[in-house]
């Protein structure tokens, strides 16, 4: 006799919207993290800044519109608050790019 199973569309969009899913995205939010910070470059001799960009890196949860629904589910962010996050990350044409923020996604997201 073969099993028979009915998936709930509203249980599953409940399932997205829980504590426990939220936790999840704040856990592996905080290995991104983890892992961006250890990797963050901190200045050479000379910088007014030393230290900063890898101080500023914060991590949060929020609702956020995603999929082709639209509906609102949880999604971990991490930001990097520094003004200059953007040319450390993408680099200028007197900076190389550091892509911080991309591998430590690539590494940390388990």
């Amino acid at each position: 006799m073969a099993a028979k199973f009915k998936m709930s569309t509203r249980g599953v969009g409940q399932l997205l919207n829980s504590p426990m899913i939220a936790r999840e995205m704040l856990r592996r939010a905080e290995l991104i993290k983890g892992v961006a910070v250890a990797t963050s470059p901190v200045g050479e001799n000379g910088d007014p800044h030393p230290g900063k960009y890898k101080e500023s890196w914060t991590v949060k949860v929020e609702r956020r519109a995603v999929g082709r629904s639209r509906k609102k589910r949880p999604v971990g962010v991490v930001r990097n608050a520094s003004y200059w996050a953007r040319w450390v990350e993408y680099g200028t044409e007197k900076v190389y790019a550091h892509h911080v923020l991309l591998r430590a996604a690539q590494a940390g997201g388990g």
